[in-house]
């Protein structure tokens, strides 16, 4: 199906509102265990296309667009709703949050290893990467609607819950950066040992002997060592980096799935002593999801609008250049090992294998993709990167049965449903071993397709790109709910794949909230000018030169007709579709040649009748 984001997030927005608000009332849902996460998502699922897309604006009542008001007339009109967000917002803040500090907990969305144990409820208070990278998205998206709306409403009853909303989202905006600093990982890996073979396979793929991925690994990966031992602000165990500076180690960084064991404390003026920073329990070891989900909020947190509207404090904008440096380490790091060989990318190997503990799956290899698209997305993408990258992407789809028949008891269902569980090393201290299910495969590869088509600068690599994502937009659009409470949001694996073993009881809003970021991920994407054709702009080059010459010698031979008449209009009309097309042909040669073809067929038909032909 046709990507049409606009038309897509309207539809979306209106089942939203339709489920949250029951007759006229918000509703949290049922859920005996609260999940930050899950409630991040629910408001991302409005908040973020509202602060994202001009014409999805909600913070100024005067502004909302028809249609906009129209999707949501179950939460009111457009002044109502900036006022019942405000409300919505305000809950939230106190619904995570323990009396004295934001709580990130994963609640229901941990899973215990074993089913037939129950997690404690120490264990489903633990605080998860995920939280913490949706409350960054979520908390910028509250401050610039705040920063809008507080200067549109004329309520004295308004000012001061919006202070009090914007200080308790600056509060949590604080503790999730921190989160994610504490979070973050280096793992050392010495090459005897079993992770350390693990992670030497992958990187050689059969082709080079330990010794030789060492040397190679030594030399690609010098100066990022070197800038990870050195970086104070890492605040890394001095164990560690000694370790690290040995040369014959390998390592691994990025995020693990909470904050990390004896991760230091991150001193905040509101927090001085660390007493709201939970300890860690994590073991020190980069998680693929995690680091990707953590990689998606740092993005927002120094995207230029954030930079614009002045988001972040004094101190924020001291912990966000700490994250900076971790993002820019885990960048090069994921960047480099997954085009460790360039004769042969590790990554072009499906499926990757994590090193941990040696678990294989399409779901990783997209994890992969998804690190490269944000290395991309940083520096300049070359043609030749981009059209392995889609080569990759294509075999991703298929394999997952996206753009590929089932076969019967097909396992690649299961990566839709009920999708790829990953264990969470470090949680089975209070309680049973613990697990994160990730079934977003379908929406990360649409997303990655539409943000690399924005990047290519080849007509042939976009639009391979394009088909991929209509493609899996096609198999997403296809598992919305067609029955029940959440008619019209995610997730209906069955809908798909019959044989999914994963029954729909609620709305999915970790899927329903991916399927927003790749809409608004579209209509940036539209917003980019089309690429640029040498062959088109040749042809609109040649047509208006050819037109340009027989409107002159049609002027040449005919006085030019009186102004206002029949054939006087229709001279003008020609010239200025000639002047259109000469405006256009750097940027759009394909409208240039169109309206050059015209002119010229115009012209043809003036010539035939003059002559006598006709």
């Amino acid at each position: 199906m046709q990507i049409k984001p606009r038309q897509h997030l309207l539809d979306m927005w209106q089942a939203w509102a339709r489920h949250s608000f029951a007759q006229g009332v918000w509703s949290w849902g049922e859920q005996s265990d609260l999940s930050s996460v899950a409630d991040a998502e629910r408001l991302l699922c409005l908040l973020y296309p509202a602060t994202e897309i001009q014409a999805f604006r909600l913070d100024d009542p005067n502004t909302t667009q028809r249609d906009v008001t129209k999707a949501l007339r179950d939460v009111g009109d457009s002044t109502d709703i900036p006022s019942r967000l405000i409300e919505i917002l305000g809950e939230f803040m106190k619904r995570h949050h323990d009396g004295e500090f934001p709580t990130f907990a994963g609640g229901h969305y941990f899973s215990a290893a074993d089913p037939e144990q129950e997690l404690s409820k120490e264990q489903r208070e633990f605080d998860v990467v995920d939280s913490y990278s949706m409350s960054v998205s979520l908390c910028l998206a509250t401050l610039g609607f705040l920063q809008v709306y507080r200067n549109r409403t004329n309520r004295a009853s308004a000012a001061d819950r919006i202070e009090q909303l914007r200080k308790d989202t600056g509060e949590r905006l604080t503790a999730a950066m921190v989160g994610l600093l504490r979070s973050f990982a280096v793992d050392v890996v010495e090459i005897s040992s079993d992770q350390g073979h693990a992670l030497a396979r992958l990187l050689g793929q059969g082709r080079l002997s330990d010794r030789q991925v060492v040397q190679r690994f030594q030399h690609r990966f010098k100066s990022l060592r070197a800038l990870i031992t050195d970086s104070l602000a890492l605040g890394l165990d001095t164990d560690v980096c000694d370790e690290l500076r040995n040369e014959n180690r390998l390592f691994e960084c990025g995020w693990a799935w909470g904050v990390v064991k004896n991760a230091p404390v991150v001193a905040t003026g509101a927090d001085p002593g660390g007493r709201g920073q939970p300890d860690g329990v994590a073991h020190p070891v980069p998680g693929l999801h995690f680091t990707v989900v953590a990689l998606d909020g740092i993005i927002d947190l120094l995207s230029e609008r954030t930079l614009t509207l002045g988001l972040l404090d004094a101190e924020q904008q001291h912990l966000a250049s700490a994250l900076r440096l971790r993002f820019e380490i885990t960048q090069q790091y994921w960047s480099g090992v997954a085009r460790f060989d360039e004769d042969a990318w590790p990554l072009e190997e499906i499926p990757w294998r994590t090193t941990p503990r040696q678990l294989e799956s399409e779901y990783f290899s997209l994890t992969i993709v998804s690190v490269l698209v944000h290395d991309l997305m940083r520096r300049r993408a070359t043609e030749h990167d981009v059209t392995r990258i889609v080569a990759v992407m294509e075999r991703l789809a298929e394999r997952a049965r996206i753009t590929g028949r089932p076969l019967r008891d097909d396992p690649a269902v299961a990566l839709h449903g009920p999708g790829i569980a990953m264990p969470l090393l470090g949680s089975d201290e209070p309680g049973p071993a613990m697990t994160w299910v990730m079934n977003d495969f379908s929406t990360q590869l649409l997303k990655r397709a539409v943000q690399l088509s924005s990047l290519s600068t080849s007509l042939n690599s976009q639009d391979r790109l394009l088909q991929l994502a209509e493609s899996v937009l096609d198999h997403v659009w296809r598992r919305r709910i067609t029955d029940g409470a959440g008619v019209g949001l995610w997730d209906d694996v069955r809908a798909v794949h019959p044989e999914s073993p994963a029954p729909v009881t609620a709305p999915s809003w970790s899927i329903t909230e991916r399927v927003a970021e790749c809409m608004v991920a579209a209509h940036g994407l539209y917003d980019h000018p089309p690429i640029r054709s040498a062959e088109l702009s040749a042809a609109a080059r040649a047509a208006i030169g050819e037109a340009a010459h027989l409107l002159g010698r049609e002027q040449k031979d005919h006085p030019a007709p009186p102004s206002g008449t029949q054939q006087g209009e229709w001279i003008k009309g020609v010239e200025a579709d000639l002047r259109r097309a000469r405006e256009l042909i750097d940027r759009r040669p394909g409208t240039s040649l169109a309206l050059a073809l015209g002119v010229l067929e115009r012209l043809d038909a003036l010539a035939r009748v003059t002559d006598g032909e006709e």
